[in-house]
């Protein structure tokens, strides 16, 4: 199986996909139809995912107890499972601990790790193509095999981040903005009378406590912002397939109206395609 890792500044995310014998010959078009929450068929050979805190202080041999626990929660043994692994990471000093657990713990599996050099078949247009996270690509693979192009990407997450794939499969660049969990920490950081509050739909935009009202400028703001940027990209790309994916995307979602497509594990699809492209094809 393909055990895949994307780190983000506040989430880590791990898959582990089923490798088929074919994919083995071949690079296979994935099958649609993904789902949200789709429990326990989560699609697309995910069998398996978890969703932890990112922890920059751990060490190698600490990620390798983590990974071991967290399959052995599942019934399954790491050294047996796992013929593959793909990584992407937004945290340089995390990158360097998960290569180094890579080399000493799965020496003898293939490892891909998205970056720069790496065969990801997506040619990237920015000014400096080293800029661009590894999530981003992952993400533009991902959505680009899925949807083909042109294609916009909104992912929720730490940051809210908006990228454009072209139709012919090319990495345009996109926009960054603060997201919703680190928007509303700081506003009740500054804030003193604010409290924290559950991230669920309000029951109207017109909020009538101080608790719908933050629900509704965090969900409803943060769909309008979703909704005014995409068709500002549209307006550039045109028509386009708009999809949604990271930690927030099935509580924002819903409520934007230009998403297409919700896509919770997008980024580890779009790992799983270039460990593909770099091991199997």
């Amino acid at each position: 199986m393909l055990l895949a890792i994307d780190v983000g500044n506040t989430e880590t995310v791990i898959g582990l996909f089923s490798m088929r014998a074919d994919e083995r010959e071949s690079l296979p078009h994935a099958d649609v139809g993904f789902g949200i929450g789709a429990e326990p068929e989560l699609g697309r050979d995910l069998t398996h995912r978890w969703r932890l805190s990112t922890v920059p202080a751990r060490t190698p041999d600490e990620y390798a107890v983590l990974l071991t626990q967290i399959l052995d929660l599942e019934g399954l043994d790491i050294a047996e499972v796992v013929d593959g692994v793909a990584i992407s990471s937004s945290v340089p000093s995390i990158t360097g601990e998960l290569r180094e657990t890579a080399a000493r713990w799965f020496g003898d599996v293939p490892c891909v790790v998205l970056g720069p050099g790496t065969k990801s078949g997506m040619p990237v247009l920015y000014d400096n193509p080293k800029e661009v996270g590894a999530d981003r690509i992952a993400n533009g693979v991902g959505a680009y095999d899925l949807y083909g192009g042109p294609c916009v990407v909104v992912d929720l997450g730490t940051a809210t981040t908006f990228d454009a794939i072209s139709e012919a499969g090319e990495y345009l660049g996109g926009a960054i903005a603060p997201g919703v969990a680190i928007s509303l920490e700081a506003l009740f950081q500054h804030a003193a009378a604010l409290r924290r509050v559950e991230l669920v739909p309000p029951r109207a935009a017109i909020g009538r406590s101080t608790s719908e009202s933050i629900q509704s400028g965090a969900l409803f703001g943060f769909a309008a912002q979703v909704d005014g940027m995409t068709r500002r990209f549209l307006a550039e790309l045109g028509p386009s397939t708009v999809v949604a994916t990271g930690g927030l995307s099935t509580i924002v979602a819903p409520h934007a109206e230009t998403i297409d497509h919700v896509e919770p594990w997008l980024t580890l699809h779009g790992l799983r395609v270039v460990y593909q492209r770099n091991v199997l094809a």
